[in-house]
């Protein structure tokens, strides 16, 4: 399944944040758009990289025309914001919220002097934790989207976190995977907290998604000092045949 950011909007001085209603878009309009496919309305990832659509606006009727253009007839796709009636011969498959955290003053990064970073020679690797512990999509590609790091425990690999989305001035940290055998020790914490020292490092500021069921992860997000930014609303739809 993919999945678009879609609300139009771009930063402003007076909301740098505006670009994260739409954090697909601007992360492939801007410090990603090397990896972009499509054109002025709709752009993906390669699907190697990342399951993400994202689409500039809704105000434009031929928006529904890319969209399809791009993923294909029958495809499954995910839109996130738009509430409106499905053209004709559009399937609704389903829906759900997710929540957008970001980085609050609270919030005190600092490396973690076990962690390791990872690259292409440990993709089976990182592709094999998020198969045990299901953080999010992730692709063999992935780790190309920014910085990982991981933890190794008797030469496995039994926790990671990365960067994935890129919209400027932002970095989104994602994939935090600790396996069930090594939870409970802060982990995943510190590994977020070194991400986001890193991210911090460059200039950039930290955010999160996550599903708005998983309570648990929110949380422990906001104990470290990221707050709750928005509701992200998305249905998963397939493209006329």
């Amino acid at each position: 399944m993919t999945s678009a950011d879609l609300a139009p909007s771009a930063a402003t001085p007076d909301d740098p944040a505006a670009v994260l209603d739409n954090a697909a878009w601007h992360s492939l309009a801007g410090p990603h758009a090397h990896f972009a496919i499509g054109g002025d309305l709709v752009r993906r990832y390669p699907e190697d990289v990342a399951p993400f659509v994202a689409v500039r606006t809704w105000d434009d009727p031929s928006v529904w025309d890319a969209l399809r253009d791009l993923v294909g007839p029958g495809a499954e796709v995910g839109l996130s914001g738009y509430e409106g009636e499905l053209p004709e011969g559009w399937e609704f498959l389903g829906g759900g919220e997710g929540v957008q955290l970001v980085e609050t003053a609270a919030l005190q990064p600092r490396p973690f002097e076990e962690a390791i970073e990872l690259g292409a020679d440990d993709a089976a690797e990182m592709m094999a934790i998020v198969e045990r512990n299901q953080p999010g999509p992730f692709r063999p590609r992935t780790h190309e989207l920014g910085r990982y790091i991981g933890i190794r425990r008797g030469g496995r690999l039994v926790a990671m976190a990365g960067e994935r989305l890129h919209p400027t001035g932002w970095t989104e940290i994602s994939a935090v995977a600790v396996d069930e055998d090594h939870r409970r020790q802060g982990l995943a914490s510190r590994l977020v907290l070194d991400v986001a020292f890193h991210v911090q490092q460059r200039g950039d500021r930290a955010m999160m998604h996550a599903a708005a069921t998983n309570v648990g992860a929110i949380a422990a997000y906001e104990r470290l000092g990221f707050a709750h930014r928005r509701v992200n609303r998305f249905a998963a739809v397939r493209t006329p045949a």
